[in-house]
């Protein structure tokens, strides 16, 4: 396929994405129309503190003519400054916001300042926007509606519903119910601060002085007491949209005080960061400085109900940073019905989780229309549509449900705190591996949810009872129990699109059983190429397609039939 038929085809499927699937709030930028993100490699030196007052005056003639050309107004970094010996090694210091006047042409401006080579990358400020839709106002009682928690399938005509189809929340809170040492934060729209259900379980800054107008903990934020606004530049990150209290509530709302919701996770203290306007969407920069920021103060688990569909290396640079830092980070996987990857759900180094519905099929569509998104590079699923929540307007109004993955995914983040209340010392991998080892598999219809991973549920629909019991006897019991520790990684196959054959590449980390197939879209298996005990080591594998249809297909390497990873290939015939 020539460059020029694939252009064609991306600009086609772009239009059909924003015309038939349109679930973004209506007018989101694709990103801001005058500014750009950039990083400066390790060994270029830059006197960056002579452009504060005019960027044309560097110290690089190279900069300062760009900088002129566009007239470039302000340069700042992104990240605030940071003492963590991690932070310094991964350059994270060197990310820079360009301002300008106006920017005419987006892509002529970056491929000037790329083309200079003082860069490891430059990219536009893209946006990304909440996972959820809007509420609604039915009429029915408390505990009761919250059937991913507790799910007896007893629901109104127009409802479906499937006893046990939850994950099984009023058992597991007999094992755990959180601890409040762990710190979670909720990147979405600010939350309700006032709440009952969420006032006492605020995290508070404990090196800031309240009101007193001084950055004392010398971060780069004045008065961030409770978490930071970031769409607004201050302090108070309340929720003018609804969607983050929502998503708040299901994490975290206050448990057995005979008012309300009961949350997952009844204990763990709740950071806020305001990412997103009042119209749900947000700039990159905002959610890769509140993810560093996340890290800096403590936070063990970081909730993003959020998604954008660029791939962006500033995201996934704060990802990483995270992930280094033993954060875990758990992330909606939109709601287009489709495969689209959309970010930070596709890197690598996040739990990415789809929806459910009341009777444990994919949540497809929503109450209000789309679907639960697919793809490679999901985990797992958790219930998601027609879920009950608190009133970012109201104290008392408890008559509003959300569906979205945005409505999944805390369910999840809310799960890893309660396994860090179990065991501190568990790593994202660990919690990762504990989620997926012990979610339900075939739940849902067997069109899509197959036998082992799928393209469609992951591992399977979380089970926060098996999560929590499993890893009680993995920490209590003395027999030998494998560690949940990841035994192999994949790469991407290369070429990919491919024609006729391509090869797959992963790595073995100690000696165990490999199986490696390939499924088509609709989760079928339709060719094992391994299945063979294999030592540690680096495999590469000449995968030929002749005989396959072109399309789209799934490539899944299982290892001891518990850790599996997959990727999507592109077949062009």
């Amino acid at each position: 396929m020539s460059h020029k038929i694939q252009s064609f085809i991306l600009t086609i499927a772009i239009f059909l994405f924003n015309h038939l699937f349109a679930q973004k709030p209506v007018d989101i930028p694709a990103h801001h129309p005058n500014r750009i993100i950039v990083k400066f490699k390790s060994d270029n030196v830059v006197d960056l503190n002579r452009g504060r007052l005019s960027p044309a005056a560097t110290g690089n003639s190279v900069l300062n003519q760009l900088n002129r050309e566009f007239k470039c107004i302000a340069m700042e970094r992104v990240l605030p400054d940071c003492k963590d010996k991690l932070f310094k090694e991964l350059n994270l210091d060197a990310i820079y916001v360009f301002r300008f006047e106006e920017v005419r042409d987006m892509a002529t401006l970056i491929r000037r300042y790329a083309d200079t080579g003082m860069f490891e990358y430059v990219e536009p400020d893209y946006t990304g926007y909440g996972a959820g839709m809007a509420a609604l106002s039915p009429n029915d009682a408390f505990f009761f509606r919250q059937w991913a928690l507790k799910n007896t399938g007893m629901f109104p005509s127009w409802q479906k519903g499937k006893p046990d189809a939850d994950i099984d929340m009023d058992e597991a809170w007999s094992v755990e119910t959180g601890d409040s040492s762990i710190i979670i934060s909720i990147l979405d729209t600010g939350v309700r601060l006032s709440h009952p259900e969420i006032e006492s379980r605020l995290w508070m800054n404990p090196d800031e002085i309240p009101s007193n107008g001084t950055d004392d903990d010398n971060n780069n934020y004045v008065d961030d007491i409770y978490g930071w606004d970031f769409a607004n530049s201050d302090n108070d990150p309340t929720d003018d949209h609804g969607h983050g209290t929502n998503v708040t509530g299901i994490l975290g709302a206050i448990g057995n005080n005979s008012i309300g919701y009961a949350g997952v996770d009844w204990h763990a203290r709740l950071m806020i960061h305001k990412i997103l306007n009042a119209d749900n969407w947000g700039y990159y920069s905002w959610w890769a400085s509140a993810i560093v920021y996340s890290v800096d103060k403590g936070a063990r688990v970081i909730n993003m109900s959020v998604g954008g569909e660029s791939f962006s290396q500033l995201l996934k640079d704060a990802v990483d940073y995270a992930y280094q830092n033993n954060v875990t980070i758990v992330v909606s996987m939109m709601n287009a019905n489709n495969d689209v990857p959309y970010y930070p759900a596709a890197y690598s180094n996040t739990i990415a989780v789809g929806a459910t519905d009341t009777d444990d099929t994919r949540a497809n569509p929503f109450f209000w229309g789309g679907g639960s998104n697919y793809g490679a590079h999901i985990d797992v699923v958790a219930p998601g549509n027609i879920i009950y929540g608190l009133n970012h307007e109201s104290d008392t109004d408890y008559d509003w449900y959300w569906g979205g993955t945005s409505q999944a995914a805390p369910h999840v983040a809310g799960l890893a705190s309660l396994l860090l209340a179990q065991d501190n010392s568990r790593t994202p991998d660990d919690i990762r591996a504990i989620i997926r080892n012990t979610a339900e598999d075939q739940v849902g219809d067997s069109l899509e949810d197959t036998p082992g991973w799928d393209p469609y549920y992951g591992y399977g629909r979380i089970n926060a009872y098996n999560a929590l019991t499993y890893a009680y006897t993995a920490i209590n019991e003395s027999e030998d129990l494998p560690s949940v520790a990841s035994i192999l990684t994949l790469q991407q196959n290369y070429p990919n699109p491919f024609n006729a054959s391509t090869t797959i590449q992963y790595t073995l980390y100690r000696s165990t059983r490999i199986l490696v197939s390939v499924y088509d879209v609709l989760g079928r298996r339709i060719r094992e190429i391994v299945n063979d005990y294999q030592s540690p080591g680096e495999y590469r594998i000449d995968f030929d397609a002749k005989d396959l249809s072109g399309g789209i297909y799934y490539l899944v390497v299982e290892a001891d039939k518990r850790e599996k990873h997959a990727i999507k290939m592109f077949f062009v015939k």
